[in-house]
């Protein structure tokens, strides 16, 4: 009797042991979780939370299970790297501007491409002038000129392009050389101005900044025809992001396939 309840007593130390052990490795992995999740926020999320955020040349898929990996032999858990540089927020905030809103009210009210109208003359002024100002100022009235008009067109440069008699070189530039700004650049595109036979190279910066103000154009164009069927506000803001766009491209951005 006495041996059977030792031995009874010696199996319950020894799952008690057990037990215990595994209590602490669960509660290790609690202490893992817990800082994983804390540490990981939409602005800089934890990358050993989120491995599909991790560069490629990092495996995205472990072999076995990574949470025991750091918690079986010492119950610790490796803190994450704090020197990582926080991810821009993406989310933006807006806020109507009752001026720039009353001025598009009136203008949607009777649409008019008259720049005199203080919608269109406010526009002129802050983005459409400043975005076409170009080195070459001749050239850039008569770009803007067609913008007003719709009569610009801008093609992609073939590879052996035709050469240009009608005008001189030093005005037209060259695949190598931009007619508005007279700056040594890449011209992958040209422009041609009404019913000219004069074709224009320009720099990709330059074609930027004209296709900016052409799309804030061929936008007010179809408000003024009707076309466009959305409740006010969202018209405000179409027009918001496309002046944007009209200054980003005036401070040199624009997209690398330009």
């Amino acid at each position: 009797m006495v041996r059977e309840a030792n031995t009874k007593q010696a199996a319950s130390e020894k799952q008690l042991r057990e037990a215990c052990g595994k209590i602490d490795m669960l509660q290790a992995e609690v202490t893992a979780l817990k800082t994983l999740v804390i540490t990981s926020t939409p602005s800089s999320p934890n990358r050993e939370l989120h491995p599909q955020l991790q560069s490629p040349s990092k495996g995205v898929f472990r072999k076995g299970h990574g949470r025991n990996k750091s918690t079986s032999s010492t119950g610790s858990v490796t803190a994450p790297n704090q020197n990582l540089p926080a991810e821009p927020a993406s989310r933006e905030f807006k806020e109507v501007d009752s001026i720039l809103f009353a001025e598009f009210q009136a203008w949607k009210e009777s649409p008019t491409l008259d720049k005199s109208c203080p919608f269109l003359e406010r526009i002129y002024q802050e983005d459409v002038g400043p975005c076409l100002d170009f080195t070459k100022h001749e050239l850039s009235e008569l770009v803007q000129t067609a913008v007003e008009q719709n009569t610009l067109t801008i093609e992609p440069v073939a590879t052996q392009a035709l050469p240009v008699v009608k005008v001189s070189a030093m005005e037209c530039g060259g695949p190598k050389k931009c007619a508005l700004s007279g700056l040594s650049r890449a011209c992958r595109h040209r422009i041609k101005l009404g019913d000219s036979g004069n074709y224009y190279y320009i720099s990709p910066s330059c074609r930027a900044r004209i296709t900016a103000v052409c799309n804030f154009f061929t936008y007010i164009r179809y408000i003024q025809q009707g076309l466009v069927r959305q409740d006010v506000e969202l018209m405000y803001w179409e027009i918001m992001r496309l002046r944007k766009e009209m200054s980003m491209a005036k401070l040199g951005f624009y997209a690398s396939e330009m």
